[in-house]
């Protein structure tokens, strides 16, 4: 076998390791994995070990790709119920939100730095957008209100796309390329951004469809299957000229909302693979980084990262959240909470494989403002939501249930677990009203199997076997989740238990 390929296994290896152990330290802490991962791989670059790297287009074709799977994860774990209360919170702060953030912070660049237009703009919109990568991991550590979350997830998955072409479009004027007018461009963006979001609904559908009808030989292939149809949506929206990061991120969610077979086992497969990708990721761009440029580009970095914190990012909350009755408390936390991560260091590559003059500078004053208010910022949102009043009670995990088809049967097999806090323990069987067409065929508990009757009662830590109509399916999910939110009286305050919710 060839030698580099078994060192380049080697080493890749090692750094999963390390990187998962990290991970563990990084929790430990309260500090955002990321910081670790970037260390990493300025410790093996050209001051550390010594590895040599410096392939700017390698890095933003990688780095696209790492996100690709990074927001086909966000997507699969989101859920709708939540998300359709935020949805236009979301999209305002992806659109109107980056927008101002953009010219705000371009406009304090060129006060603070005296940098031209041009270049003001560039900078902004490379800093413009959240990271998904770093908002996911954050949030998921804290109890908030479902629609506060909701409406920052939302907006962490939809505004790279518009990040994304404006500094494609500001790259080109700054190479003298062909430039367009800036009202064609915001047209583009829009186009662009409502393209994206048909094709990645559209492959959903169309996916979610067809592995609920095909039977694969096996259940290994359904997590497979469903990270490529995510991929399928990017890919497919890139080539018809749309946003491919609206439609991968669209796609996992109505793929994650959809009774999919072997769903649990779909959601840890596409977490896995996105922490491996923000592990390689995340090594590379601090590879790429050189540690004797960044004292240079420290000073320019606060200055432009606390305007962007203090400033520009307040200013774009308030002017997308004006239309919308949120509390005033909920809208400085989604200001501290616009994490910057990954995306805005990827996209500083852009310009540079470019070839804009002075790129380079902005990317080292990315990645030093990316370091630096990400530790603040992700290691303070805990205290910024008590400090605010709007940590949310800590709620019962929600139940899980994973399902294998029994296609002969057209029934589905459902198993459930009675997570500690859930309101399903005590409750007896009979309580859950259950479709007719469903019902638990056995209990383990303690490490003991029985198949139970009107009298049972499930008890937390169970684990239980439900067969289901494949019709009915979803009624019995819905009502599952319901009893395991609200208790008993689910049946009197709605079948999706959304009385039982935080808002």
């Amino acid at each position: 076998m060839n030698t580099t390929v078994t060192v380049g296994l080697a080493v890749g290896a090692l750094i999963v390791l390390v990187a998962a152990v990290a991970l563990r330290l990084a929790n430990r802490l309260g500090l955002p994995s990321l910081l670790l991962y970037l260390a990493l791989g300025v410790a093996l670059g050209e001051n550390g070990l010594g590895v040599q790297f410096e392939d700017v287009q390698l890095t933003q074709t990688l780095g696209v790709a790492a996100l690709v799977v990074i927001l086909a994860e966000g997507g699969l774990t989101t859920r709708w119920a939540d998300v359709r209360r935020a949805i236009g919170p979301g999209v305002s702060l992806a659109t109107i939100g980056v927008a101002v953030s953009v010219v705000v912070t371009a406009a304090i660049a060129v006060w603070l730095l005296d940098f031209r237009w041009a270049f003001a703009l560039l900078l902004g919109a490379v800093i413009g957008s959240t990271d998904a990568a770093a908002v996911f991991a954050a949030l998921r550590r804290l109890s908030l209100p479902r629609r506060l979350t909701a409406s920052i997830e939302a907006e962490s998955g939809l505004n790279d796309a518009p990040a994304i072409l404006l500094v494609t479009a500001l790259s080109a004027y700054l190479t003298d390329a062909e430039a367009h007018a800036w009202w064609f461009v915001a047209l583009e963006i829009v186009l662009e951004l409502v393209g994206g979001a048909a094709i990645g609904v559209a492959v959903g559908m169309a996916g979610a469809e067809l592995l609920r009808r095909v039977a694969l030989p096996l259940a290994g292939f359904y997590p497979l299957a469903t990270l490529a149809l995510c991929v399928l949506a990017f890919a497919a929206a890139d080539l018809a000229h749309t946003s491919g990061f609206v439609a991968v991120y669209l796609a996992g969610v109505v793929l994650g909302n959809a009774a999919l077979p072997h769903r649990s086992a779909s959601m840890g497969f596409a977490e896995g693979m996105a922490s491996l990708a923000q592990i390689g990721l995340f090594v590379l761009l601090g590879l790429l980084a050189s540690p004797l440029r960044l004292g240079d580009a420290l000073l320019p970095a606060l200055a432009v990262g606390l305007a962007l914190l203090l400033v520009a990012r307040p200013l774009s909350v308030l002017a997308s959240l004006v239309w919308f009755r949120m509390p005033l408390t909920q809208q400085a936390f989604i200001s501290w909470a616009g994490l910057r991560g990954a995306v805005p260091i990827v996209l500083a590559t852009f310009p540079v494989a470019a070839g804009v003059q002075g790129a380079v500078r902005i990317f080292d004053t990315v990645f030093v403002l990316v370091v630096v208010f990400t530790l603040i910022q992700g290691w303070s949102l805990p205290w910024v939501a008590r400090a605010l009043r709007i940590a949310a009670p800590v709620t019962p995990r929600d139940v899980d249930v994973e399902s294998a088809p029994l296609d002969e049967l057209d029934a589905d097999l459902l198993q459930l677990r009675v997570p500690v806090g859930s309101r399903l323990h005590g409750v007896y069987l009979p309580e859950l009203r259950l479709p007719e067409d469903a019902a638990v065929v056995l209990i383990v508990r303690d490490g003991r199997s029985f198949v139970p009757d009107a009298t049972t009662r499930l008890v937390r830590g169970d684990q239980a076997l439900l067969v289901s109509a494949r019709r009915s399916r979803a009624e019995a999910e819905r009502r599952l989740r319901a009893v395991s939110r609200a208790g008993r009286l689910a049946s009197w305050r709605g079948e999706t238990g959304t009385a039982s919710e935080t808002d």
